[in-house]
């Protein structure tokens, strides 16, 4: 059972997941500046870029948006031709392009933009012009695998495209068709809208953080939702039912004077959360620096001394730290080239224990992650799929003294 816990201030929304007592995940949508991922624009091409294989687009915010020449050529690899053409030979200045938002601008860059369409459903991901049935790994039974397959081959139309979600394992034709149909009348809306716009206008904006969040991580039926707002629960019992073919599922609406994330006991496990060092439970530490290429992190035993050798403490620590790193990862929203420097270990089973616990919960983790493997300097590297900025991050100040660097100049020159 997961507990999904809203807190709505006039400024923010912030969502907090637990699973089993522990904060798994948390996200924050300002007011002001609401969530560009997953919303369709109508743009205009403002400048082509041959030497970088990019053109940038105006979609009508102060940056202009990228879009990289593998996001104008078709989404089946298959339809695209072997040679990759210019960028100049796909798009010119001036022209107008439908685009939707991959990620989020971050650290100075405008927001990514992509022609690959999709429109996320609770079953599905529809994909209009993708033209081929995906069904997801985790979905691991192969009978209902091909189940899945030949389903949606059956209801998608010549030229589209078909992502059968996880949770879409057991569930019956009818449910998933609804949703298809659903997408389909969205995406045609979008058409429609695109015919009449002006270039730039936004065409179709994703769902509200409480919204995308049900539709993705909560099951209805067995977990909880509480909201601090009447209202904003209101809205969510709207949608759930709407999601539950007008099944009524109530929400929890918190009254409480003291603060929901204080009652929840979600405010102390996002100081240790997003701290620097991180201290596990045996008494080793997780220790978080951040660059602008990559995300290191550097565990060590610290207070832990184990009790029968050193291979044996030495692994241990670090099978605890793969397993707090992982839901970490997914907590802090780290995304990019993440580098883990565990405590050097001489058997190779115990290096692939720790490979396999990792791996096990970030299994969990919506984003998709890759796991490279250890290098020669006995680091472990993987990736993780990056679409908005870190939440560490948003809570971070750069320090006015010593500009970032983590130190202060004290030197004094006469």
């Amino acid at each position: 059972m997961k507990q999904m816990i809203v807190n709505c201030e006039p400024k923010f929304t912030q969502m907090a997941l637990i699973e089993e007592g522990k904060l798994i995940e948390f996200a924050t949508e300002r007011s002001q500046s609401e969530s560009l991922v997953g919303s369709f624009y109508k743009g205009k091409v403002v400048n082509v870029l041959p030497g970088m294989q990019a053109a940038f687009v105006d979609i009508g915010h102060k940056k202009n948006a990228f879009l990289y020449v593998d996001d104008v050529l078709h989404p089946h690899l298959e339809k695209q031709p072997k040679i990759k053409p210019s960028i100049e030979e796909l798009l010119k200045v001036g022209q107008e392009v439908v685009v939707q938002v991959m990620k989020e601008s971050l650290r100075g860059k405008g927001p990514r933009v992509t022609t690959h369409y999709s429109l996320p459903g609770r079953w599905v991901v529809y994909m209009p012009i993708s033209d081929y049935v995906a069904v997801s790994k985790k979905i691991q039974r192969e009978s209902e695998r091909t189940r899945l397959k030949i389903l949606c081959e059956q209801m998608r139309f010549r030229g589209e495209g078909i992502i059968v979600r996880t949770v879409s394992q057991d569930e019956p034709r009818e449910a998933i068709q609804g949703d298809l149909n659903f997408l389909r009348a969205q995406w045609e809306l979008i058409q429609e809208r695109a015919n009449q716009a002006e270039a730039p206008s936004l065409l179709h904006r994703d769902l509200s953080i409480v919204q995308r969040l049900i539709r993705d991580v909560l099951d209805p039926i067995q977990d909880e939702l509480v909201i601090n707002n009447a209202k904003e629960a209101n809205e969510a019992e709207a949608y759930l039912s709407e999601m539950s073919n007008g099944i009524h599922i109530p929400v929890k609406v918190y009254h409480a004077a003291e603060s929901i994330f204080k009652a929840y006991g979600i405010l102390e496990q996002l100081d240790k959360g997003l701290s620097r060092k991180v201290t596990l439970s045996s008494g080793g530490t997780i220790v978080w620096d951040h660059t602008e290429a990559l995300t290191v992190i550097d565990v060590n035993t610290s207070k832990y001394t184990g009790e029968y050798s050193l291979e044996e403490t030495v692994t241990l620590t670090n099978l605890q730290a793969a397993e707090e790193i992982a839901r970490l990862i997914r907590l802090r929203d780290v995304g990019g080239i993440i580098v883990i420097d565990f405590i050097d270990m001489e058997q190779e089973v115990n290096r692939q224990s720790v490979v396999e616990i990792l791996e096990s919960v970030m299994k969990k983790d919506r984003a998709k992650s890759q796991i490279v493997g250890w290098t020669k300097l006995g680091l472990l590297e993987l990736t993780r799929k990056k679409v908005r900025e870190d939440t560490s991050v948003m809570f971070d100040k750069t320090c006015d003294s010593c500009s970032g660097t983590g130190r202060i100049n004290v030197i004094t020159i006469h």
